[in-house]
């Protein structure tokens, strides 16, 4: 039984934990607020550690998920941090979607000491992350990625080595890039069939089998018509992932016209309250 340890348990990382633990995996948690990791290791078993550091020691591999890059630099460095716990050969995988800048940080602060770096943030969403079906796109060295992918398939259908540390993060902004446009262009179209009259439970199920049918028409077209907006990806937290992405674009001179639109979008649904709605909030702006 191969120790691992695994840091956040936020509505992503609780379950991932979840997941690896009944795969057969001995894990030790940490997460800031202790109350939750005690609720986990009621849940799971496994065991809870006190600091991020006490949680690294003795694990071929450690996972990290948390919010920013400000709280990866909390949790991985310094006195307490997963590097000073984590064993010489050893392995810090972070699915946090973070920036590509401070994954190759990390990645470089590990090789001093001899251990090893995978960026890999995770598509999918809560749902995904509870149902063990996530999807990974990883940044880092092909052998390192090759250890820890059969650990990952305890919670991820599909895991992709895009390239070097700093890919996996590039591509999350692709994702979130693409998933942001389809979100419009689906709330547009659902708040133009509503106002034409539409019986939009016929429509979505007639048109999700052609060209207009997407996992976010599959997921979230009824309740976007039903103004449901409570599925865990918050609209703080894309427009977070946004916001890297437009600072990478500035670098290597891509064009975000419209996804930056998108955030104003977004920007004006914060604004009605909806902070913590899910993504698909995007037709609520649509309604005054």
């Amino acid at each position: 039984m191969k120790k691992v340890a695994f840091v956040g348990l936020g509505v992503m990382g609780y379950p991932m934990a979840g997941h690896l633990q009944k795969a057969g995996f001995d894990v030790c948690v940490y997460n800031r607020t202790t109350a939750k990791a005690e609720q986990w290791v009621q849940e799971f078993g496994g065991c809870l550690a006190q600091s991020p550091r006490e949680a690294a020691q003795g694990c071929e591999i450690v996972f990290s998920c948390v919010g920013n890059d400000n709280d990866v630099r909390q949790v991985v460095l310094g006195d307490d941090g997963i590097f000073a716990g984590l064993a010489v050969g050893a392995i810090l995988v972070d699915h946090t979607t973070a920036s590509a800048e401070l994954a190759r940080d990390l990645d470089a602060l590990a090789k001093l000491e001899n251990k090893h770096f995978i960026d890999a943030p995770v598509s999918g969403g809560q749902a995904g992350a509870e149902n063990g079906v996530l999807t990974v796109m990883a940044g880092g060295d092909l052998t390192i990625f090759e250890q820890v992918k059969p650990v990952m398939d305890a919670y991820a259908r599909f895991s992709q080595l895009m390239g070097q540390v700093g890919s996996g993060q590039l591509a999350k902004m692709v994702n979130q890039i693409c998933f942001v446009n389809t979100v419009q262009g689906l709330a547009e179209g659902l708040n133009f069939a509503q106002k034409a009259g539409l019986d939009t439970d016929k429509l979505i199920e007639t048109i999700s089998k052609g060209a207009a049918g997407s996992w976010q028409m599959d997921n979230r077209g009824k309740t976007m018509c039903d103004r449901e907006f409570d599925f865990g990806f918050a609209v703080d937290w894309v427009r977070k992932d946004l916001a890297m992405a437009f600072s990478e674009a500035e670098k290597i001179g891509a064009d975000l016209t419209i996804t930056k639109q998108l955030d104003g979008y977004y920007e004006e649904v914060q604004k009605k309250g909806g902070s913590r709605w899910d993504t698909s909030s995007l037709i609520a702006r649509l309604d005054d």
